[in-house]
């Protein structure tokens, strides 16, 4: 009888020995192909940012750019995709992401940002990740079940390339998905994913995203007041963009049936605004802007407002890119403008303000826990975590993501498998 007991525990630890190894193994390569995918892509989005940067005549182009975007997504038929939403849906449902969706994303964001959209990287790169978690699995011949977690890889892959930020990958991959639960069966294939990607992406010459604070105040109770009203205010600015976002989409849909038509007047808005603002601050992701305003604390008092108008049209027009670097712009100005109205150091009052609207439009708190330490180190950790507990609850249920799920309730022990807003 003993022997038997301690043969089958022997056996039950090959057989999770036998998992770990494969997934390490399948992780890894995963990691490795999205390491090398996602440092060209970053070279390539920075060098188109530089270029425009250079070359600011480039937006008078912008729609001709957005036309040629539409042209390759009808050709391959692919028009109807809608983008990180459709990798969302994929790791709850048996939908698969399609190989193609890769080169078309990268392609169509470099275009958005060389000629002057108001975008980010990341939405793409989770599509890129999906499609190349989804394409390595197939080769692997995984069951439906495993395809899921191989698509969860690729989005921690390419997450963690371009940012630099291996745990919050992982852990915004796990997330991500369906609020209030943990895919932590998907734990360390992407934990292992995200690290080898990190690792090549190091080997390419890809910087981690790391912001100085110029001025870190200690924790008190004026401190943690202050954070929680930029908290606060940041969680209805998170409803107010996911809002605009989602309605700018659809009207502009409405308005302007023809995808042609609508990504040439959505660009030709662009170049408006842009010569109206007389900056080029809203156009491209605004990384600069976000460091000006975390390191020194500088920030113009309605930069984030603009921001908001910009990417909302850039998107809704058809234009391709990803959300969540203009959230960080949004937040960091806002909460650079708000903390030195109320006297906290105006680039830890950005940190907060970026942090809490991470949270606020993805309803990740411990992938945005873990970003604020990755970005700024571990200083004001306590501050932090009190910015992503109150924006986590304030934000109500909006989301970027339309295919996320809130599956339990923000406000009490209840399960509602409700869709974001």
């Amino acid at each position: 009888m003993i022997k038997q007991i301690i043969i089958l525990k022997i056996k039950s630890a090959l057989d999770y020995l036998t998992v770990f190894f494969k997934w390490t193994f399948i992780a890894v390569i995963i990691g490795a192909v999205g390491g090398a995918v996602g440092a060209l892509f970053h070279v390539s989005v920075t060098r188109s940012n530089e270029l425009f940067t250079r070359y600011d005549k480039l937006i008078l182009l912008l729609p001709l750019g957005g036309l040629l975007i539409v042209a390759m997504y009808k050709k391959t038929k692919m028009l109807g995709n809608k983008g990180t939403d459709s990798i969302l849906a994929s790791i709850r449902g048996d939908n698969d992401v399609p190989f193609v969706l890769a080169p078309l994303i990268f392609i169509s964001t470099v275009v958005t940002h060389l000629l002057g959209g108001s975008a980010g990287r990341e939405g793409a790169a989770l599509q890129l990740g999906g499609s190349i978690g989804t394409s390595i699995g197939k080769l692997f011949r995984l069951d439906q079940k495993d395809m899921h977690m191989v698509v969860m890889c690729g989005m921690s892959a390419l997450f963690s390339a371009l940012f630099g930020t291996p745990i919050t990958a992982a852990f915004f991959a796990l997330g991500v998905t369906s609020v209030g639960i943990m895919y932590y069966s998907g734990l360390v294939p992407c934990l292992m994913s995200a690290l080898a990607a990190y690792m090549v992406s190091l080997i390419a010459g890809v910087e981690p995203t790391f912001l100085l604070i110029s001025s870190v105040p200690s924790v008190s109770v004026v401190t943690v007041l202050q954070t929680i009203l930029i908290a606060a205010l940041c969680a209805e600015l998170s409803i107010i963009f996911c809002t605009v976002m989602h309605y700018t989409a659809r009207y502009m849909k409405i308005w302007f049936k023809n995808p042609y038509l609508r990504v040439i007047v959505g660009g030709l808005v662009i170049v408006a605004l842009t010569y109206l603002t007389g900056t080029r601050d809203y156009n491209g992701s605004g990384m600069n802007i976000i460091e000006d305003a975390v390191t020194f604390g500088n920030a113009k008092g309605w930069a984030w407002a603009l921001k908001i108008v910009f990417t909302a049209i850039t998107i809704g027009a058809g234009y391709k890119g990803g959300e969540i670097v203009p959230t960080f712009f949004i937040g960091a100005t806002f909460g650079c403008v708000i903390g030195g109205l109320i006297g906290m150091p105006a680039g830890f009052g950005a940190a907060v303000g970026m942090i809490a609207m991470f949270c606020g439009v993805l309803n990740c708190p411990v992938a945005s826990l873990i970003l604020s330490i990755e970005v700024f180190g571990s200083h004001g950790f306590i501050l932090f975590a009190v910015a992503v507990g109150i924006s986590y609850m304030l934000s109500g249920y909006y989301g970027l993501y339309g295919s996320q799920k809130i599956v339990y309730s923000k406000l009490r022990d209840e399960y509602i498998n409700a869709d974001t807003k």
